[in-house]
């Protein structure tokens, strides 16, 4: 059995991309260096990869910026207000991502939308009545060369043709059906080169299979793919889906001319039971997505073997594979010093999953499963007492009964109080809250952590800021008024902060 993953986080084990670019927007390094950085992240993540033992590596999974938008600069979908700048190209994918203001002109950023069911957002491609899709970018050949000049053949990934046209905006009379023929023909040529490059395999995301479709989506679907397929040359295709299950296109996933197709069996809830009733075909491989990409848990290898000896009843040929990119989980846990050893043997980080989809492999491949070292191991963990078990919190919220989900007074009742005690107009004003942490502040939050600023100073510093966020709330006429949040910095990590149960990593 063979093991792969769908991604691989692309920021660095120390946030080094996050700090080259910034560097970089700031003016302080030029394209070159930063794309040294770039470049060396990426041997990283290939080395540690390679040396984990795993089978299929991904490449192009790397971006600057976001996928997607890599995706719509690959495929000529570039809006003209971007590429009429005349900057580098470098700075015209930063200009879409981000948005310009500069000498050469003043353009807001594409629009951004969240990442299906993730905190990650992407950057949503416009497609106007006058757009040509073609294969205009390099990127996806450059890094599988990349890979290949270090000993590795990678499994190229890219957004599949069908998620693309679905996340895109078409500003015009267009539609998504009118740009069949341009998008086929461009994922056809990839196809092709990949084919001439020796790629083994080349995976397309299609992660929109997993959201309701209509009988129009599944056409659409069908009629990129009857197109692109035929042009695969000796690639094998994958067919990578994610955050759900196939249940409204299944048959025309199986039917179509895909060497391999990727399902969810962490998220999707119906995908164990689809292949259960509908079988698998035996001409394809199953990429089985039962690593959770999305959390830090460690896995269940019990539940993770009895769910891949189902379905060896079904499939001929099984790869393990992680449920989603792990793009959304952190990189490594050797860099979490100070977490609690009985905390952290629980946390499985993006290093740590490759660790157990080797030893998931060990075990699967094993005659005698349940009797492996690794199995063991395992298990004894699930099975222990987790530390941060609160009996008392437990007892609590068992014991509660519908009569304290019900609020009192009434709301009728309440209302009447609210209005004697606030007496709004009929449509009050007032802001979401949180007011910018300025410079100052945020300054004097490090110092303070440093011990460079005592308790009392920050406080008075904190006390002076709000004093004139409220001066100000009352000189515009605001009816509402907030004190502005400046003594808080991330607001999920401050309310946690103050409240058992929660743990704060480092890196």
């Amino acid at each position: 059995m063979k093991t792969t993953i769908i991604g691989y986080p692309r920021i660095g084990n120390l946030r080094e991309l996050k700090f080259a670019s910034e560097k970089y927007f700031r003016g302080e390094i030029t394209a070159a260096e930063l794309e040294q950085a770039a470049k060396e992240i990426r041997l990283f993540n290939l080395n540690l990869q390679k040396n984990s033992g795993l089978d299929l590596i991904p490449s192009n999974d790397f971006s600057f910026y976001d996928g997607v938008l890599d995706t719509a600069f690959l495929l000529n979908a570039v809006p003209a207000r971007y590429s009429s700048l005349g900057l580098s190209k470098l700075d015209t994918y930063f200009a879409a991502a981000r948005g310009y203001q500069g000498e050469k002109g003043d353009v807001k950023a594409l629009a951004m939308k969240k990442w299906f069911n993730t905190n990650y957002h992407y950057m949503v491609p416009e497609i106007d009545d006058d757009t040509e899709l073609r294969l205009t970018g390099t990127k996806p050949f450059d890094l599988f060369r990349e890979a290949l000049e270090n000993g590795v053949k990678t499994k190229p990934v890219i957004i599949g043709a069908y998620t693309f046209l679905k996340l895109a905006r078409f500003r015009g009379q267009k539609k998504a059906a009118d740009f069949i023929q341009q998008a086929a023909d461009a994922y056809s040529e990839l196809l092709e080169k990949f084919s001439a490059l020796g790629a083994e395999w080349v995976q397309f995301d299609e992660p929109s299979l997993v959201m309701d479709m209509t009988a129009e989506d599944v056409q659409l679907f069908k009629a990129l793919y009857e197109q692109i397929l035929p042009h695969k040359g000796s690639v094998k295709v994958l067919a990578q889906t994610y955050f759900g299950d196939v249940r409204d296109c299944c048959q025309a996933l199986c039917s179509l001319g895909f060497d391999g197709i990727g399902l969810d069996f962490v998220e999707g809830k119906q995908s164990l039971a689809l292949v259960k009733a509908n079988g698998f075909p035996k001409d394809k491989v199953l990429f089985a997505g039962v690593v959770n990409g999305k959390n830090i848990w460690r896995n269940s290898y019990a539940a993770t073997i009895l769910t891949l000896n189902q379905l060896k009843a079904h499939a001929s040929a099984i790869v393990l594979n992680t449920s989603c990119s792990l793009l959304h989980v952190p990189c490594t846990l050797a860099n979490e010093t100070k977490l609690a050893e009985g905390y952290k043997k629980h946390f499985a980080y993006a290093e740590e999953k490759l660790t157990e989809l080797a030893e998931l492999k060990q075990i699967a491949d094993s005659d005698a499963p349940f009797e492996t070292e690794e199995y063991r191991r395992n298990a004894a963990l699930h099975n222990e007492k987790r530390s941060g078990r609160n009996d008392a919190v437990k007892a609590k919220v068992a014991a509660l009964t519908a009569q304290d989900f019900v609020r009192q007074p009434e709301f009728a009742e309440r209302e009447k109080i609210q209005k004697a005690r606030f007496q709004l107009p009929l449509f009050p004003t007032t802001t979401i809250g949180s007011f910018p942490q300025t410079a100052d502040v945020k300054s004097a939050r490090t110092a303070l952590r440093k011990g460079e600023l005592s308790a009392a100073d920050y406080e008075k510093l904190i006390e002076r800021k709000i004093a004139e966020c409220v001066a100000l709330q009352e000189k515009i006429g605001l009816d509402v008024l907030v004190h502005g949040e400046f003594e808080r910095n991330d607001m999920v990590e401050y309310f946690g902060e103050c409240l058992d149960g929660y743990l704060f990593t480092e890196k």
